[in-house]
């Protein structure tokens, strides 16, 4: 069973019980996941900004879209219209299918994980995911690595609020701490 479907069959009649929507176009849904990899200290490096591509397009399966600076800053060393980042923004069944390999997959794989932040929510109902090292992705395998740099997943809802989308990400598995 895909995991779109478990979101329909199982999470949604929760939510529904939870918060008492009466229509389900009401429930809050996953609307996109961004990867996102800033180049920082690599910005010069042309091997850093190739490897960084790579690897967002493996872990993704789509081509990442360069992100440039909108102004210069001297004391980064960074001039206006400069490559600072690259990003890739799935969607549909791609980001299904990514969420499902990063809950089941990606986050276990990640050392001394103890679970996630539940404070990394952004007001609005959008959460982010630092990685330090790209390689608790099963696409990204140990022998071919050149650079190890992070990564940084951020997934959009349309819940209203940080406590739906918490009760969102918990029903579709998101490992979250407990809060004491």
């Amino acid at each position: 069973m895909a995991f779109q479907d478990t979101y329909r069959k199982d999470v949604v009649p929760k939510l529904q019980a939870e918060f008492g929507y009466k229509n389900i176009h009401a429930v809050p849904t996953v609307k996109a996941v961004t990867l996102n990899v800033g180049l920082g200290s690599g910005l010069k490096d042309a091997k850093f900004l190739e490897t960084a591509e790579k690897t967002l397009t493996r872990i993704s399966g789509q081509k990442p879209v360069m992100t440039k600076s909108r102004k210069s800053i001297a004391g980064f060393k960074i001039r206006e219209g400069m490559v600072v980042g690259m990003k890739v923004t799935l969607r549909g069944k791609r980001m299904w299918n990514f969420l499902e390999k990063l809950i089941r997959v990606s986050l276990p794989r990640v050392r001394d994980f103890r679970g996630l932040s539940p404070d990394a929510f952004d007001g609005q109902g959008n959460y982010s995911i630092g990685f330090k090292e790209h390689m608790a992705f099963p696409e990204i395998r140990s022998d071919e690595i050149e650079l190890i740099h992070g990564l940084q997943v951020t997934i959009a809802t349309n819940a209203g609020n940080d406590a739906q989308a918490r009760s969102l990400l918990k029903h579709l598995g998101m490992p979250l701490k407990t809060e004491n």
